[in-house]
């Protein structure tokens, strides 16, 4: 995953003792450029391929739940190239043809939301970025829900408003970034109140978590959660057995949760 133009909050918990405290919702937009073929990563985005051994987060038979927000019309290099053409752009072999921006939330966030409240979410974003970077320069738009944590992939050409191709000028530098998470969330919030305000990783300095942490914070978040329900559900009949299960969990969490606090000193 890409360091540049970030702008991610994480879910993330800490343990105190043995009380397990689970952090606030936050919306999470990432940009990622891309600069050569599209092949692997449509093949992604739009479900084209059979199997998915890189990723044993995607359910396959959840795949039939993804949606579009915006349909692409032919191939993304296609769609990337077409829109540069029209718009005579000039390029050199280093130009980024495409952003790929990454949108979601906080699992909690999504929990007991049903499907139109989710796609709401989700249109809502790409009516933010159709009005910051322009609607035509958006070619898809696909919202995964095969994978543990709804989110939207949403790719667009960064073509300027006089017709350049520079996505150094649209996502733009760390003031920029900032300003891009300020509209963002108050363009969110409105809609979505539950939503909480962070910090832009462009100002704390904070380097990208790499997802395999991150899938590994969310993993030990739902174990918490579980945990969490599994106390809330001791009475005096079934104490005894309640312990022992809890006890059970307790011990499997633990190891993990040290584990992960090790690898996340190295962000901090």
């Amino acid at each position: 995953m890409s360091l540049e133009g970030e702008i991610t909050l994480f879910l993330f918990y800490q343990k105190i003792g043995k009380e397990i405290i689970i952090i606030a919702q936050y919306a999470i937009m990432r940009f990622a450029k891309q600069k050569g073929g599209a092949g692997a990563l449509e093949a992604h985005h739009e479900r084209t391929k059979e199997k998915y051994a890189s990723n044993p987060d995607i359910d396959t038979e959840r795949s039939k739940y993804n949606f579009h927000i915006v349909q692409p019309e032919t191939s993304y290099k296609r769609e990337s190239d077409g829109r540069i053409e029209a718009a005579g752009c000039k390029t050199r072999k280093d130009s980024v043809r495409f952003v790929d921006t990454l949108i979601t939330a906080s699992p909690s966030f999504f929990k007991e939301k049903k499907r139109e409240e989710i796609k709401a979410f989700f249109q809502a974003a790409a009516d933010f970025l159709s009005r910051k970077i322009g609607k035509g320069n958006i070619f898809a738009a696909t919202v995964h829900m095969d994978e543990k944590t709804p989110h939207m992939h949403l790719c667009f050409t960064p073509i300027t408003h006089d017709g350049r191709l520079s996505a150094k000028e649209i996502i733009g530098n760390r003031v920029q970034l900032t300003q891009w998470q300020d509209d963002f969330f108050a363009h969110m919030v409105r809609k979505f109140p539950d939503l909480e305000r962070g910090d832009s990783a462009s100002i704390t300095g904070r380097r990208h978590i790499p997802t395999r942490v991150f899938k590994q914070a969310v993993d030990l978040s739902r174990q918490a959660t579980r945990i969490q329900a599994e106390i809330d559900s001791i009475n005096p009949i079934n104490a005894g057995k309640k312990k022992v299960e809890i006890a059970t969990l307790l011990d499997r969490f633990f190891p993990r949760m040290e584990n992960l606090e090790t690898q996340l000193r190295k962000y901090k």
